[in-house]
């Protein structure tokens, strides 16, 4: 999965936050805003070279997950496909830089700024005079103009996702030249700067009908290193080509062609030279390392090797169990088969790095035990986070470092390591708090079923168990690639589903690895009922690593007296009917970071709050647990300018998140990418927004840097 710029935001966050009670809420030292920024854990792996070194001319075959549904960012259904388009192809006026932190883009502005305050804030954006669009119109006021009218959140007629941030603007007019643009808003709003990334023509922007269908499969007018040329729905495939008008340094490549290709046929998509960039989970990784070593050839020599010898050597390779159980023909042809792909994958390196994105054990406290914040607390004390992130980062040879924050990760300004706020790895103090909410060792306590191990936890034998041979599982990320894959402004995050199919790392063991054996502790019980917490997993080809963190969280509750079932669902329901809906107790899945989490960040943890028709709304508060207190801390973080209050209040409500105990961070996802061994600035990108007019392939001749790309080890 990789990173989306500033702006292609693909879901807000809410915010979630500790009532005062029984439980006092720690004040920490990393709450201060003079903290030092922290460094990000892992940079970028792209492979960097001078644009000197690139060859001119060239496609570069990028896989995505699937089609785009739409051209336009702003909608519902945008995704990660969504985001790389708008990066080619249309102005942003802020970009991430490798910290995460947003940076004017000179391809369109000279400056931007907060020139007052009172009586009104107002941004004063000088634009590149060389900045047109396709069409050999000047990027100007008319275009700021229509696209704070279409995402004002006033007219009902456009179908936008999200308009956080626009709905705070007043005025927008032209400033002393035609390059000048004054926006005034009506309330202060600190993340001013994710506003008008991307910006879309007024012929996208100026009416209903061209917002709601006119950008969705094409875009006439564009304004980047690329334009769109077309959208193949027959090929799966965005064709993307040079921009003639485009006035900055000429793109290298001739054309970016973005094609849809499964998680699942990716190695041999890379392997048949169909796709030379793609995300790709840690088995292929493991394969594409092991074509660069070059593989033992069990069919070498004898043709009397024995089936045994086959069948071993296929199950150390990961072959599927219907392979490893066929006849001895039909298994030399498939590892010749495989052999033959290995040979071609000798072309292919694995860059990595660490995703914009955290992996969260999710705690649902509207109902049952967890609806008791000393329980989500124990939970809490219970987990081994940095056992966690081994077990998932270590094999890959990525930094496995728990995340210490909801809010940011290690890189970014408001990344502070709050988890103080809840407390380290502490059984005793775990138990206590157990016994303090009323679960107590022994009691009336009904035998579970054989299906159900107390420790190792086993498939659920519901109705939502049965799955069909479509169903794949994984990590479910909200906001791929977007993160909508892409990260739109302001507003709603796209989910964005991740795993073997979906485009996300998620948790990955080495093969064969078990839980620890837990220590015998008696079950808990309150009122008769024992404390069983049901942990909700997707199934499907691939899920053994996440199911090996299920398993290790399992085994690190139990050692507290807290019993897991996990009940594995079909990946297609797996967060709709399950997560959304609040039908779990326990589940993992991801969240993007941001650079705006004041703005991103609260749907996510925001308290929910009852609608007119007497449901509740937890906007994207998928764990229902939230305070007043946090929501204020985040409205005066929207609310200040001085970016040292900001990130001081974004701090003080992430520790405020932690105590709640509604989620807990465990892990920063890794990146892995799979390229051309010549494909040079291009790769596992972090948190940077990719530079596209850079990519290309290296000049004959010419030299690869030494840096830290390579396959990650076999696990």
């Amino acid at each position: 999965m990789s990173h989306d710029g500033v702006g292609l935001r693909a879901v807000m966050r809410s915010v979630s936050f500790l009532t005062a009670g029984a439980l006092a809420v720690p004040f920490l030292a990393g709450c201060s805003s003079d903290e030092k920024v922290s460094k990000p854990l892992a940079g970028q792996d792209i492979a960097p070279v001078a644009r000197n070194l690139v060859a001119d001319g060239g496609t570069l075959k990028w896989a995505v997950d699937a089609l785009p549904e739409t051209l336009n960012t702003f909608q519902a259904d945008a995704d990660a496909g969504t985001s790389r388009v708008a990066q080619a192809v249309l102005p942003s006026m802020f970009r991430l830089d490798a910290g995460g932190r947003p940076v004017p883009n000179p391809a369109y502005l000279e400056s931007a700024k907060v020139i007052e305050t009172e009586p009104r804030q107002v941004v004063l954006y000088k634009l590149n005079q060389k900045a047109v669009w396709s069409d050999g119109r000047e990027i100007g006021a008319a275009d700021f103009l229509a696209q704070w009218r279409a995402l004002a959140g006033k007219n009902s007629a456009y179908w936008t996702a999200r308009n956080a941030g626009y709905d705070r603007i007043e005025k927008i007019e032209r400033g002393a030249d035609d390059l000048q643009v004054r926006v005034t808003f009506s309330r202060p709003y600190a993340d001013w700067k994710s506003l008008f990334s991307p910006l879309y023509p007024k012929d996208v922007m100026g009416t209903p009908d061209a917002f709601n269908d006119g950008a969705r499969r094409k875009l006439k007018v564009t304004a980047g290193p690329f334009k769109v040329d077309k959208v193949d729905t027959a090929k799966k495939d965005v064709v993307l080509t040079r921009n003639p008008r485009w006035w900055g340094k000429p793109a290298k490549l001739d054309e970016i062609v973005l094609h849809a290709v499964p998680r699942d046929k990716r190695a041999a998509a890379l392997a048949a030279g169909s796709v030379d960039l793609a995300d790709v989970d840690p088995a292929d990784a493991q394969r594409i390392g092991l074509a660069a070593r070059g593989a033992a050839n069990p069919l070498q020599g004898s043709g009397k090797t024995s089936v045994k010898r086959l069948r071993d050597w296929a199950r150390a390779h990961d072959f599927h169990s219907d392979d490893v159980k066929a006849g001895q023909k039909k298994l030399r042809k498939a590892i010749s088969e495989y052999l033959d792909d290995q040979q071609a994958l000798r072309g292919i390196e694995v860059r990595k790095s660490l995703e914009p994105a955290y992996t969260q054990l999710a705690l649902n406290g509207s109902t049952g035990p967890l609806a008791d914040e000393r329980v989500r607390r124990a939970v809490a004390r219970a987990l081994d986070r940095r056992e966690l992130a081994r077990l998932v980062l270590t094999p890959l040879g990525l930094p496995a470092v728990p995340v210490g924050s909801h809010l940011a990760l290690s890189g970014q300004p408001a990344y502070a390591d709050n988890s103080g706020a809840i407390g380290d790895l502490d059984t005793k103090e775990a138990q206590a708090l157990l016994g303090d909410a009323g679960w107590v060792p022994g009691g009336p306590v009904k035998e579970q079923k054989k299906t159900q191990k107390a420790a190792g936890p086993e498939q659920d034998k519901s109705k939502h168990e049965k799955k069909s041979d479509g169903d794949k599982d994984g990590e479910y990320v909200v906001g791929e690639d977007n993160k909508s894959g892409g990260r739109g402004d302001g507003g709603d995050r796209h989910l964005a589903r991740e795993g073997k199919q979906g485009g996300a790392q998620g948790a990955y063991a080495p093969q064969g690895t078990a839980a620890p054996a837990a220590a015998a502790v008696q079950p808990l019980a309150k009122d008769g009922k024992p404390l069983l917490l049901r942990f909700v997993l997707p199934t499907g080809a691939g899920s053994e690593t996440l199911n090996s963190v299920a398993e290790r969280i399992s085994a690190m509750l139990e050692r507290v007296g807290i019993r897991t079932t996990i009940s594995k669902v079909p990946d297609t329901s797996y967060f709709k009917d399950h997560i959304a809906s609040g039908d779990y107790d326990l589940a993992l899945y991801s969240w993007p970071s941001s650079a705006f989490p004041a703005t991103d960040d609260r749907p996510v943890y925001a308290k929910p709050v009852p609608a007119a028709d007497g449901s509740v709304n937890v906007e994207q508060n998928y764990t229902r647990v939230g305070t007043d207190q946090v929501d204020q801390l985040f409205d005066e973080a929207l609310a200040t300018l001085d970016e040292g209050d900001e990130v001081a209040l974004i701090r003080k409500a992430d520790s405020r998140i932690w105590a709640t105990a509604g989620s807990i961070p465990l892990y920063q996802r890794p990146q892995l990418v799979a390229v051309r061994k010549n494909l040079v600035n291009a790769g596992a990108f972090g948190f940077q927004t990719p530079v596209y007019e850079d990519m290309g392939y290296l000049k004959k001749g010419a030299k690869l840097p030494a840096g830290p790309a390579g396959s990650p080890s076999p696990s």
